[in-house]
């Protein structure tokens, strides 16, 4: 039984990576919670390798597809790091029931985020991007003067050292903070937003790893690598579909069900701090 929800769940998280560029990473927590009895700490452990490996086969998948903006990716990382080193060192310091409590409320903020994205996509169905990127303008430049585009990189340091503490700390990718952070504050177009947040997913959450090795947060191995493989599997076949599927109803259902993890999580969580 735990192998056949070991390759369900890994399935879910890796279409969800490949095709989305996030949204899968926040499933890999409770799996390993509840469906694969795994403490808290080993769980957010866990799921980031199985979001980072997951990550990796996906955004070179999407690189190759020509949906990722490498450049960008890599200082957007760069920046995140940070972030994750302070959350992967506060994680291991709070108690079990504390850390599935927060990581309920979130998945509920992040449900309901992603359901108000849903029923308001109507309004800008009419407004297509361009193939290319527009923004091409660095935001910082040296040469042959200094230049400094700064409330772009005001905006870029606050999501991007966010992303990094809910990465080191709740062990997730932060996908679902990447996408949006990418259109927003670089101005990229939704499938290189989707594609260049594999390579962002990729260095934060080896980042948060390295933090947490040696720390006695060790998962059950077997179990990780198995739902790791499945999960890196389902990622590649979720971006080759990226530019095939009808990413809003790919989007939609995917909604639905964050929305149906994060009232079993919470149902489950938020007990136990009263």
């Amino acid at each position: 039984m735990t192998i056949v929800l070991a390759v369900v769940a890994g399935a879910l998280i890796g279409l969800s990576l490949g095709a989305l560029g996030g949204g899968g990473s926040i499933l890999a927590v409770p799996v390993l919670v509840y469906l694969l009895d795994q403490s808290a700490v080993q769980a957010t452990t866990g799921s980031l390798v199985v979001v980072g490996v997951t990550s990796v086969l996906g955004a070179i998948t999407a690189y190759r597809t020509g949906n990722v903006l490498l450049g960008r990716g890599v200082a957007f990382g760069a920046v995140a790091i940070g972030g994750a080193v302070l959350g992967g060192q506060a994680s291991v310091h709070v108690p079990q029931r504390v850390l599935m409590a927060a990581f309920a409320v979130l998945m509920i903020m992040v449900g309901g985020i992603m359901a108000w994205r849903q029923l308001h996509r109507s309004r800008r169905t009419g407004h297509r991007l361009a193939e290319h990127p527009t923004l091409d303008d660095p935001i910082i430049t040296f040469t042959p003067t200094f230049a400094c585009a700064c409330p772009r990189a005001a905006k870029v340091l606050v999501t991007a050292t966010a992303v990094g503490l809910l990465t080191g700390f709740l062990g997730v990718g932060g996908g679902f903070l990447v996408v949006p952070a990418l259109l927003l504050a670089l101005g990229l177009p939704i499938r290189y937003a989707a594609g260049t947040s594999l390579v962002v997913i990729t260095i934060t959450s080896a980042a948060a790893l390295a933090v947490r090795a040696g720390s006695g947060a060790g998962p059950d191995w077997g179990v990780v690598l198995l739902l790791t493989a499945v999960s890196a599997s389902a990622a590649v076949v979720g971006a080759r579909l990226a530019n095939r599927v009808d990413s809003v109803r790919l989007s939609a259902a995917f909604t639905v069900l964050v929305l149906g993890v994060a009232v079993y999580t919470a149902i489950r969580a938020l007990p136990a701090l009263v």
